[in-house]
This record gives C-alpha cells, sequence and structure tokens, in this order.
C-alpha cells in the first residue's frame, strides 16, 4: 500500500506545479504594460481577480469536496484553469481588457481554487502520520511553478510565437490540460478508517471524536485568529510576488541607470524563477518544521522575521541584497500555506478539514485583492518611491498578524459536550457497539 499513496503524493504535486505557475504573472506584467498599454493599476486588478476568485472557489471546493470526491474537483479545476489562459490569450488578441478579467481571472482563477484544496486534502488523508511533510511537498509543487513557466515554458513559447502574447496564453492552456486532466482522473481517497501504524501497516481505526458542527468551528474564536494571521502573512507575500519583477527593476536601475530595459526583464524573470524556488522550499521546510516544534511557533517566526526582512527592504539598494531578501519572503510566505493545513488539521479533526480549510482560503482572495492593488495603486502615484511605501505598509501587515499570532492555540478545540464515548476512544478503550 506504500505506491498507491507514494503516487498520489506524486499526482497532487503535479497538480499544484501547473496551477502554482500564477505566481509568474509578474513576468506577464511588464509585457502587458509595454505591448498593450495596461498601467500597473490594470495588471494588478487582473492579479487580484484571479487570486480572489481563486480563494472564494477553494471555500466551496472545500464544503463540496467530501460530496463530489477529489476526482471530480479536480478535473473541473483542470478544465477551468486550461479554459482560462485560452479565453485570455483570445481577449489580448482582440484587445478586450475585460473579457481578459473574466477568462484568465475569474474563470481561471476559480479552476486554481477547485483544484488547490483538492490536492492538499487528499494528501493529508494518505498520510495521516507525516501530515506537515505531505501537505508541504504538495504546496511546495504550487510555489515551484513560477519556476516552470517564467524560466521553461514562457521563454520557449514567446521564442517559438516571436513574442506574440496571445499566443502564448493559448498554447499555455493547452499543455497544462495535456498535464492536467490525466492526473486529475487518478485521484482518489484513501478507503474509510484508513490509518498507518507505527510498523507501517494500514489498518482500519475508529473516527476520532470532533466536537461540534462545521459552522459551530467557523464561528469560532480559534477560526477568526487563524484567518486573521493567514490574511496578513499572505497579504504581505503576494505584494511582493505581483510586482517582485518590476520592483527588481526599479532599483537594478537606480543602481545602474546603463543596464538597458531588456536586460532588467531577464533580471526580473530570473528573480522570479529563483523566488518561486524559495516559495516551494520553504512550503517542505516550514511545514517539517511545524511537525517538531508546532505550528503557533512556526507562524510567529515567519512574521517576525518578515517584519526586519520588510523594513531593510526600505532602503535596500544593492539589488542582489535586494534579490535575497525577497527570496527570504517568498520563503515565508510558503511556509504559511504549507503550515496551514496541519494546523487545521490538529485544531479541528480530519473530517472537517477540506471544508474548513477552504473557508480559511478565502483569507487568500481578501489578501490577493489588498496586497496587489495597493502596490499597483503606490507604482502608478508614487513611482519614484514607490519600493519604500511599498515595504512600509508590508512592515504593517506583519506587525498586526504578528500580535495575533498570540492568541493561536495548537490544542484541539472543544465545542460540545464531552462524551463518555469519546473519553473512551480518547483512552483508547473499546467503544461497545449501539444496539
Amino acid at each position: 500500500m506504500t505506491i498507491p499513496r507514494a503516487l498520489t503524493l506524486l499526482l497532487c504535486t503535479v497538480l499544484q506545479i501547473c496551477l502554482g505557475t500564477v505566481y509568474a504573472w509578474s513576468f506577464f506584467q511588464t509585457l502587458l504594460v509595454r505591448q498593450h498599454d495596461w498601467s500597473y493599476t490594470e495588471t494588478a486588478i487582473a492579479f487580484s481577480v484571479t487570486i480572489f476568485s481563486l480563494g472564494c472557489s477553494a471555500a466551496w471546493a472545500g464544503a463540496a469536496l467530501p460530496r463530489l470526491g477529489p476526482r471530480k474537483l479536480a478535473i473541473i479545476g483542470s478544465l477551468m484553469f486550461s479554459g482560462g489562459y485560452v479565453i485570455g490569450g483570445f481577449a489580448l488578441q482582440i484587445d478586450y481588457m475585460p473579457l481578459f478579467y473574466l477568462g484568465y481571472g475569474v474563470i481561471g482563477g476559480a479552476g486554481i481554487g477547485l483544484g488547490y484544496v483538492t490536492p492538499v486534502a487528499t494528501a493529508a488523508k494518505w498520510f495521516p502520520d507525516r501530515k506537515g511533510l505531505a501537505t508541504g511537498i504538495v504546496v511546495m509543487g504550487f510555489g515551484v511553478g513560477a519556476f516552470l513557466l517564467s524560466k521553461v515554458l514562457a521563454p520557449i513559447l514567446i521564442l517559438a510565437t516571436e513574442g506574440n502574447l496571445p499566443s502564448v496564453f493559448i498554447w499555455l492552456g493547452v499543455l497544462f490540460a495535456v498535464i492536467l486532466l490525466p492526473s486529475s482522473f487518478l485521484l482518489h481517497d484513501p478507503p474509510t478508517g484508513y490509518r498507518v501504524t507505527a510498523a507501517g501497516v494500514i489498518s482500519g481505526v475508529l473516527e476520532e471524536e470532533e466536537s461540534g458542527s462545521v459552522r459551530q468551528c467557523i464561528g469560532s474564536r480559534e477560526f477568526a485568529v487563524m484567518w486573521i494571521v493567514f490574511f496578513f502573512n499572505i497579504a504581505a507575500g503576494i505584494s511582493v510576488i505581483s510586482f517582485q519583477s518590476s520592483l527588481l527593476q526599479d532599483v537594478w536601475g537606480l543602481a545602474d541607470p546603463t543596464v538597458e530595459p531588456e536586460v532588467l526583464a531577464q533580471y526580473g524573470a530570473t528573480l522570479i524563477a529563483v523566488s518561486s524556488l524559495c516559495n516551494g522550499a520553504g512550503r517542505l521546510f516550514w511545514g517539517l518544521l511545524s511537525d517538531r516544534i508546532g505550528r503557533v511557533r512556526v507562524f510567529r517566526i515567519l512574521l517576525g522575521s518578515q517584519m526586519i526582512v520588510f523594513g531593510i527592504l526600505m532602503t535596500e539598494n544593492n539589488p542582489w541584497v535586494f534579490s535575497a531578501l525577497v527570496c527570504y519572503v517568498l520563503l515565508c510566505f510558503g511556509g504559511g500555506f504549507a503550515t496551514m493545513p496541519s494546523f487545521v488539521l490538529d485544531v479541528f479533526g480530519a473530517r472537517r478539514m477540506s471544508v474548513i480549510y477552504g473557508a480559511l482560503l478565502t483569507a487568500w482572495a481578501a489578501a490577493g485583492i489588498f496586497g496587489p492593488v495597493y502596490v499597483g495603486y503606490i507604482k502608478d502615484q508614487y513611482p519614484d518611491r514607490a519600493v519604500i511605501y511599498c515595504f512600509l505598509i508590508g512592515v504593517l501587515i506583519l506587525g498586526l498578524g504578528f500580535s495575533f499570532s498570540y492568541l493561536l492555540n495548537d490544542d484541539r478545540i472543544r465545542l460540545g459536550k464531552p462524551t463518555l464515548e469519546g473519553t473512551l476512544r480518547r483512552f483508547g478503550i473499546p467503544v461497545p457497539a449501539r444496539k
């Protein structure tokens, strides 16, 4: 039984790599500004619509996953994600921005949300003995996706299409469909009562006691604090992700005004690629660390250390140091996504994991609107001071998140009254069958 769950983990990771290409958005951002005369605010809106749709659809997917199963949701998400690229390419071809927002943003973003929850929840079910490691590997794929697009797929397609951006988007949609649909078709949940013993033997086990309803859990203080902390960590990171290429080009241009725009664009693409690897590595590293030191401690380290880094980034003029610090921000950004699924499992239990984790991803939707739009506005209104203002706001965001992290708790939530059956199960005492 080791092979099937290893294969499932691989399939989940492949899905996440393709869906994670959304984080290479800043690669296309400069091209849209130059070739289609978009403003930075308009490019930010496109990315924000995508992330907002992602978060909202992920919340629905989390609730629908127990009913529909991972295969159906993954297939639907794959079709919508691939179709979003195709529609976006057609919109660029006819130069109609609202259609691009609808195709790439709403439809494509919703497809990502449907596809994102499915691999994370499925991997967690297959690896109850290594929750942090399994979810860390899967969401690592989402972080690495930007490397795949910015350094492999997009450059090859741009060269093959002679820089025709609409054709690039259409071909990306076709390629993703070819990869995603077969992978989605093979996804499935483990059998009922599945668990892994210390000896590595898989056997049945009674369900753990989980008090309270899903509605009570989502309305609880614990959920609210987790949502707030998650929002602040995402908002800080996604504000950097959405504009990291152009921000680096600004810093590098100030350090060396003789560098040509084409070279600056290459530097920006390289930063996207390297930072995406850090995003992926952070998801694995922090996921493993959270298994050892706890989820709450990891979030405090993520938020507190980023406050210092954002403060340095405000006035850092060396492009190499700037790039290294941005990579650390992406390392921490990925860490939040690696730690939260296991955090939900710890606090709310396995049976409610997909629904509650999906609801938590609305924090991603909200941060996706807030982060990129404020950076885009600052870049349009204050181009000479954009770097300072963007990271100053980031320090404030992270400070709020760090403060709220002291309200977090790793303990299992108890919303209902304790029962005799629940007490017996917690102490490993067999529960008599009901007549």
